[in-house]
């Protein structure tokens, strides 16, 4: 500040004083504790000691951050967070200046009011989908109230709700067990869709199987019918009987011969009655000339 003393106009000594304001900032002046006017950003002339700069007031957005408890309509008590951001009207600084003697305070106080009085209407669940109009609940008290001191409310957001610590638990272990129960239920339906699947395959490689032994039986059939056909033609005094055992000997034959060339094989034959009847065909055979 800066001051200047000379004689005013009635004679008596005073003092020019020069204050200086920031900006964004509007400062008070009284005279003899009476508001004379208002001292806007930069230098200004005021006459001391009749009239002081008695407070400056911000312009600047500011927040405030209200924590709050009350209770669900479900009965959980859960802490909300309300960030109210407000600002003086700059054609009611007076107002702001001399009828709210703690803005900050009052804010609180109406922010406790609407939420201890809407929260509880909502179950805890509803609470938590309804944050966007709990905030336009207390924009809309805060507004109507505050414009009448000088102050404008820009914004009130719920910026957090949290109920407590055995609450939240037990909510993360319903989620989780919701969570759990669809994963059991589409893993079975996954391992019924494989059941389901592997048996149409097999069903289908069973039939394909079947298929393949009927027309491996059949070419078999016809291959026997067309070399009975062949070797009585082609052998005399032969009839369909020793033909018929001359191709199950041979057959015999061939798989004594696989059994003996597998390395690993633990099969052992002990002659029976059937060797015998394998051994007269045999020598039936030799001595109708079919070797």
């Amino acid at each position: 500040n800066y001051s200047a003393c000379q004689e005013g106009p009635m004679g008596d000594a005073g003092c020019c004083c020069i204050v200086c304001v920031s900006t964004s900032e509007v400062g008070v002046v009284e005279q003899f504790g009476q508001y004379e006017k208002l001292a806007g950003a930069g230098c200004n002339f005021i006459w001391c000691p009749c009239q002081q700069l008695v407070g400056k007031i911000s312009l600047r957005v500011q927040s405030l951050d209200v924590r709050c408890e009350t209770k669900t309509l479900d009965n959980v008590f859960v802490e909300t967070v309300v960030s109210v951001q407000y600002s003086v009207i700059q054609e009611k600084v007076y107002e702001a200046f001399y009828r709210l003697q703690n803005p900050r305070q009052q804010i609180q106080a109406y922010v406790y009011d609407v939420i201890r009085s809407t929260i509880p209407q909502f179950s805890l669940d509803q609470a938590f989908e309804a944050k966007e109009s709990i905030a336009q609940s207390v924009k809309a008290s805060l507004s109507e109230t505050m414009n009448a001191y000088g102050y404008l409310i820009l914004n009130a957001l719920v910026t957090d709700m949290s109920p407590d610590l055995r609450v939240r638990n037990a909510m993360n272990e319903i989620n989780a067990s919701k969570r759990l129960k669809e994963a059991a239920s589409e893993k079975a339906e996954g391992d019924k869709v494989l059941v389901v699947k592997s048996a149409e395959a097999a069903a289908e490689a069973k039939y394909l199987s079947g298929v393949g032994v009927a027309r491996q039986r059949k070419a078999i059939v016809d291959g026997l019918r067309e070399s009975i056909s062949l070797f009585t033609t082609a052998v005399h005094n032969t009839n369909s009987k020793d033909i018929v055992d001359l191709l199950l000997i041979t057959q015999y034959f061939d798989m004594l011969k696989d059994v003996g060339a597998r390395p690993n094989c633990s099969t052992v034959f002990i002659p029976d009655e059937e060797d015998d009847i394998i051994a007269d065909k045999l020598n039936n055979a030799k001595k109708s000339g079919l070797f």
